[in-house]
């Protein structure tokens, strides 16, 4: 199975992309993984909140085919607890699944067309957080899915 990490607008922060690629190389111990950002739209200052959802999500919807499982990273998914949400990884794998992959949308969510193509979603936390720092603690949490998995030690019971 491959795992992709689709994401909307890039990150400048060097120092955060520096952690992101560290977690990004140690998944490549335990599966196919990638990331791939979708650039910001051109002109969004232009664009009304449903425009840009739009004009995104069939951005995003041009990285999906028909047999992927989509996973929208978004406030309102299920929540899980580091434990589960490996169990989560597992059941993926075990299900035969050639690629899951993982969105973070734009500022203002996602339009209607990928919720309606979306699998399931998952919220990482009930708080905030900017896009860029998402993207960090997801790949974190996919790499300590993944240890918890093998049985090492990075997470503690």
């Amino acid at each position: 199975m491959n795992i992709k990490l689709l994401a909307v607008g890039k990150t400048d922060d060097k120092q955060l992309n520096d952690l992101i690629n560290n977690y990004i190389k140690r998944l490549q111990y335990y599966i196919k993984f990638s990331f791939e950002i979708i650039p910001d739209i051109k002109n969004a200052k232009n664009l009304s909140e449903s425009q840009q959802k739009e004009k995104e999500g069939k951005l995003i919807l041009n990285h999906v085919e028909n047999s992927d499982v989509l996973v929208l990273l978004d406030e309102n998914g299920k929540q899980y607890d580091s434990v589960l949400f490996s169990e989560v990884l597992q059941k993926h794998m075990n299900s035969g699944i050639k690629q899951l992959i993982f969105t973070i949308g734009g500022p203002y969510g996602f339009s209607p067309e990928v919720y309606s193509r979306a699998n399931s979603k998952l919220s990482l936390s009930k708080m905030t957080f900017s896009h860029q720092m998402i993207r960090l603690f997801f790949v974190e949490q996919l790499y300590r899915g993944f240890t918890i998995l093998k049985n090492e030690p990075y997470h503690h019971r």
